[in-house]
């Protein structure tokens, strides 16, 4: 791939208002990014990632060495499924299919309880089951895994089993006194005695219960689907948004109290796109223009208090710490905020800033030895001895942020 930081770091310094400029800016970074995904991110999992007893290893290192014995998580598969799907829905490799179908195989056959319905959190290589406590993280990603295999191929196998999941997570997994999706249960789905930050909900969980239903009902235009949609968009902007700080409350009560006040800005980024794309499914004008309003303040909170004149997005803000951490999932989250804000306003600030990140990530993130990025980078420098897959560690993230710009940019 031909490097093009310089160019673009010093078009974004230089101001790029308006005229060929700004678009020359847009297009080089959706080349750029394009380029890198399907050139650096996709193939490190299609090489070293894939196993041969029929799915995928656990944890592979950075220079591509798999732990054969690593456990394997039902959150990763579903987004190795989600992201080779997406990848052929949007460039139309066939290789993508077909790791999107074996994906989808594995998946099906490895992490789905037939008992008590839902997705296992974690299993052995040989499908011993670990861990089978009922995360509704866990089950948006399989809805969402398995949407998006739907909507790549029209297999309606996947269709129904996404379906499925919905169907199981509604009439398990939500609190009955004041609605919403409780963060996670036993097996049977009897509710825990407690929760991390004993917050048995939370706006990670609910952000992925949104993502999920938005593309199922992409899919599958049912009613029902519909108003949990609208529930989750609604949620988001009249309890989980803080207008006083311009951020999104993470931890709760089963009251929707906030139990803990920190800023995430990499959760808060990665909502405010996520949260324009539910109201735009569901046709309503002024919610879309609530959610778009509420997505620039956020957006601007973040990049005001966040970003780092290194060019990176800060993790977090938690009694001052987390604001060095980059995460690689975090830049990504990052440009497509802006980039969605740039829809928004049509402002060039938000192009300059989106640039500015995908420069760092070229300088700094992306392992030009062995490929994919490395996952953390601390005041600016990459920590190097993270492995490159493993249970939190995954493509959907970076792949994702090939297909939104090139949908969004082209």
């Amino acid at each position: 791939m031909i490097r093009l930081l310089m160019p673009c770091l010093l078009l974004a310094l230089a101001g790029c208002n308006g005229g060929s400029t700004t678009v020359e800016l847009r297009e080089s970074m959706r080349r750029e990014i394009v380029a890198n995904i399907r050139q650096g991110v996709l193939p490190f999992w299609m090489d070293y990632a894939v196993a041969p007893d029929g799915g995928f290893y656990g944890t592979v290192l950075r220079d591509g060495t798999p732990v054969p014995d690593a456990p394997r998580g039902g959150v990763l598969n579903a987004r190795i499924l989600w992201s080779f799907s997406a990848a052929y829905h949007t460039f139309g490799d066939v290789a993508y299919r077909r790791l999107a179908d074996y994906a989808r195989r594995y998946f099906l056959d490895t992490f789905i309880d037939k008992r008590f319905g839902g997705v296992y959190w974690l299993v052995n290589p040989d499908g011993e089951v670990l861990n089978a406590f009922k995360y509704t993280y866990a089950m948006t990603y399989g809805i969402y895994g398995l949407a998006g295999h739907y909507l790549a191929t029209g297999n309606e196998e996947s269709l129904e089993a996404a379906i499925d999941l919905y169907r199981t997570l509604e009439e398990k997994g939500r609190e009955p006194q004041h609605d919403g999706y409780v963060e996670c249960f036993t097996q049977d789905w009897k509710p825990l005695d407690n929760y991390f930050n004993n917050a048995p909900k939370t706006m990670n969980a609910h952000l992925h219960v949104m993502e999920a239903y938005t593309l199922l009902y992409q899919c599958w235009k049912d009613e029902e689907l519909r108003q949990r949609l609208a529930f989750c968009v609604e949620l988001f902007l009249d309890r989980l948004y803080d207008a006083s700080r311009r951020h999104f409350n993470l931890f709760f009560d089963n009251a929707w109290n906030s139990l803990v006040e920190m800023d995430s800005y990499a959760h808060d980024l990665e909502a405010c796109w996520l949260l324009c794309e539910a109201a735009n499914q569901l046709d309503d004008p002024e919610l879309t223009a609530r959610a778009g309003q509420v997505a620039l303040e956020v957006t601007d909170a973040c990049l005001s208090e966040g970003l780092n004149e290194k060019g990176y997005m800060g993790y977090e803000n938690y009694d001052g710490k987390g604001k060095d951490h980059a995460a690689w999932w975090g830049q990504v989250e990052a440009i497509i905020a802006c980039v969605n804000a740039w829809q928004i306003t049509g402002k060039d600030s938000y192009i300059e800033a989106a640039c500015k990140v995908w420069s760092f990530v070229e300088e700094s993130m992306v392992d030009t030895e062995y490929g994919e990025w490395f996952s953390d980078c601390f005041d600016g420098e990459p920590k190097k001895e993270t492995p490159k897959v493993s249970v939190w560690r995954c493509p959907y993230h970076s792949v994702r942020l090939g297909v939104e710009v090139e949908k969004r940019l082209e």
